[in-house]
């Protein structure tokens, strides 16, 4: 686990991997109560970084506007970015 990286540094790939890890180790239960309690805080940190990032990547596409033939003919300004 990557403790050292903040959170809201991380890309979506990093969160996710990260996320995927410490679902792993809550899964298999093989670690102390203190530390369960930490890795599902890091988790739910991880979880909405990812969620974050998704939302920011579903606005992007939003904004591509598309000409009359169907094609992308650029972005339109989307609020907030």
């Amino acid at each position: 686990m990557s403790d050292q990286t903040p959170v809201e540094e991380m890309s979506f790939e990093q969160a996710m991997a990260e996320l995927e890890q410490v679902v792993g180790q809550l899964e298999r239960g093989d670690v102390a109560l203190e530390q369960s309690i930490t890795l599902y805080e890091r988790g739910a940190l991880l979880k909405k970084r990812c969620e974050a990032k998704l939302k920011e990547a579903e606005e992007k596409v939003a904004a591509i506007t598309l000409d009359g033939d169907g094609n992308p003919a650029g972005l339109k300004p989307v609020e907030g970015l």
